[in-house]
């Protein structure tokens, strides 16, 4: 009979929560502990509250560790004799202390088919980017950022509608099971392992406020794909027209024919407002005014004084990117997190 392996697991984001309560209740793990990162200030009231790994591992009665730094940590998770640690949406660095502490290793699960995909925003920037696929990989974790070799992957389609926070919760399931099965196979002896080919790596940075800014000059298949990457954040927001100087921020689009300047309302008829892009243009079927609810854009043009010729717009600031470009020009691209297991 194989033995079940002593699992320290580390995870502190929603991605983390299916692949803690898989291994938690399945057979191929003994969960000993779980590590997440501490309670911090939350919603509009800034009230401490835990992160989301942290509230699984507590419901389900796991011991659970919240060091402001791992590398503080590392005495009592020695204590704990792991033969494995799994991470999942960690949020720090494991510096090379803690990962030399599990005796068969450390292993992470990556939302991306890596070496696609590297860094602190891989599933945004796959729809960002207009992938028609993605999928998670769980790989041996090294002192490289997603670096380490990989032992598992699955693939899925993305859906031609679907968000970000969407997909994220489909990879987080598939992300468990895949992670299961890593497991079994290190308490079987029989781990796969594969170099990532580095002439293939695309990086994938942290996500700042101002990528939501829409550029009109993109196409309109470009911008779209952004209103879904960028849900629930940063969100894709533009000026709205007739001098408001208020933001709107755009929630669903629909790509269709017309020609104008970058940002001009082409007509107002339909279900929303429909706006020039850089090649074709965009139906603003679901928007947001700054300070109100959600709504449609035809609701929204009925409440406003927007017309064909109008413009939106403003100055979106410059990206820390570099610009919006295509990602796929892999380790060229700066700004990447160096956080561990997002």
């Amino acid at each position: 009979m194989v033995r079940a392996l002593r699992v320290v697991f580390m995870g502190s984001g929603e991605l983390a929560c299916p692949a803690l309560r898989r291994l938690a209740t399945g057979p191929e793990a003994e969960v000993v502990a779980a590590i997440a990162q501490p309670d911090r200030p939350q919603g509009r009231r800034l009230r401490r509250a835990p992160c989301p790994g942290r509230a699984e591992a507590e419901r389900l009665g796991l011991p659970v560790r919240t060091p402001l730094r791992i590398g503080d940590a590392a005495e009592a998770l020695r204590a704990l004799a792991p033969d494995l640690l799994v991470v999942a949406a960690y949020g720090q660095f494991l510096p090379a202390a803690v990962l030399a502490i599990p005796t068969r290793g450390a292993i992470n699960l990556h939302p991306s088919l890596l070496p696609r995909y590297r860094g602190a925003a891989p599933i945004p920037w796959a729809i960002a980017h207009g992938d028609r696929e993605t999928g998670v990989t769980v790989q041996f974790m090294t002192q490289r950022m997603d670096a380490g070799d990989i032992i598992l992957q699955e693939r899925v389609a993305i859906g031609e509608d679907e968000t970000a926070a969407q997909l994220a919760a489909r990879l987080a399931e598939l992300g468990a099971e895949l992670m299961a099965r890593a497991v079994a196979l290190f308490a079987a002896g029989e781990v796969p392992r594969r170099p990532q080919d580095e002439a293939q790596v695309v990086m994938a940075p942290k996500l700042h406020k101002e990528d939501g800014w829409v550029d009109w000059g993109l196409p309109a298949a470009a911008i779209r794909n952004r209103i879904r990457a960028f849900q629930p954040w940063p969100g894709s927001f533009t000026e709205a027209p007739a001098g408001s100087g208020r933001r709107l921020r755009l929630l669903e689009a629909a790509i269709e024919s017309g020609h104008g300047a970058a940002g001009e309302v082409l007509a107002t008829d339909g279900d929303g407002p429909l706006v020039a892009a850089g090649e074709a243009a965009l139906r603003l079927r679901r928007v947001q005014p700054e300070g109100g609810r959600a709504m449609s854009g035809r609701a929204w043009v009925c409440g406003h004084e927007v017309r064909p010729g109008l413009r939106f717009g403003g100055s979106p600031p410059v990206s820390r990117h570099g610009g919006p470009g295509d990602g796929r020009t892999g380790t060229g691209q700066p700004g990447t997190s160096r956080k561990a297991g997002e």
